[in-house]
């Protein structure tokens, strides 16, 4: 690879299916034509996060993300460097982490609630996509996650949607809506968006190749 790879941005509100959509992407492409680094890896500990008036430590704010490891390991894999970072478990007692391993790839993926609104990693975007869904659809989808993938009880689910998550979308991830390039509404099916975006990709991992 001699150029620039190519770098997409993709963010939206929690539960807007922005890891579904990755997945899909992480199958029809190997890891040679496509890297994919995603926010989620790179939170801080979970002493340095803030706590709200009930107790409940709140990861949806800017300030619970480690920008500055993340905009780093971006940087590194623009310039052809390989990166390898423990795997954060959110909490999971029964999940063992592991080392991820991000290897350069002509097409870089870049996902996370905050990507737009770090102006460091958002300058280094070729492509900005905002995914969307109604707010219910989020919930429901939020629920799914946290109770069932990350061990978290109901009654915490629902306290963090309603005074972090909701409070955080409408003040840090929303208003960069309008200056995402491309905007995928998400409330029912992606199958469509898929397609453009891997039909994108093609085309630019074989210029980027050649």
């Amino acid at each position: 690879m001699t150029h620039k790879p190519y770098i997409i941005g993709i963010t939206g509100g929690s539960g807007s299916g922005k890891t579904r959509i990755i997945h899909e992407l992480r199958e029809l492409f190997s890891e040679e034509k496509l890297c994919i680094i995603s926010q989620d890896e790179y939170y801080h500990p979970r002493e340095r996060q803030v706590w709200d008036d009930a107790g409940y430590q709140n990861f949806d704010l800017p300030e619970a993300i480690d920008d500055s490891a993340f905009t780093n390991d971006i940087k590194k894999l623009i310039n052809g460097h390989e990166v390898r970072k423990e795997q954060y478990v959110f909490n999971n007692p029964d999940k063992e982490p592991v080392f991820l391993l991000f290897k350069p790839a002509p097409i870089i993926i870049v996902e996370g609630l905050f990507v737009f609104y770090f102006p460091e990693i958002r300058e280094l975007l070729d492509l900005k996509l905002f995914i969307d869904a109604e707010d219910v659809i989020k919930l429901k989808r939020r629920i799914i996650r946290d109770a069932g993938e990350r061990n978290y009880p109901l009654e915490d689910v629902l306290h963090r949607y309603e005074f972090h998550v909701l409070p955080s979308y409408k003040a840090h991830i929303e208003p960069f809506k309008d200056q995402a390039h491309l905007v995928i509404n998400n409330h029912t099916s992606y199958f469509r968006a898929i397609e453009v975006l891997a039909a994108l990709i093609e085309v630019k991992s074989k210029k980027i190749i050649d």
